[in-house]
């Protein structure tokens, strides 16, 4: 029974610990630098605008749900395997 609440303390207080993080702005380590421009672009982007994906690496979905079926068109290329 000791060891069941030893444990039950433990994972109460790791929980608390790790919830207890703090939000800031991100910034580079000392003696550190962002990385440099991209080519052709005049201004150099902030630490949150690096980690943000561009919509190409990250697109948004688009999925249209049927409603009823549907019979399909004609497919040129389904074509029985050769012998």
């Amino acid at each position: 029974m000791r060891k069941v609440r030893t444990l039950l303390l433990l994972a109460v207080v790791g929980t608390a610990l790790t919830a207890c993080g703090a939000r800031r702005e991100l910034l580079p380590l000392q003696g550190r630098a962002l990385p440099p421009a991209p080519y052709g672009r005049e201004d150099k982007p902030s630490a949150d605008s690096l980690l943000t994906p561009p919509v190409q690496a990250k697109p948004q979905r688009n999925i249209e749900l049927r409603s009823r079926s549907e019979d399909r068109e004609d497919d040129p290329f389904d074509l029985p395997p050769e012998d």
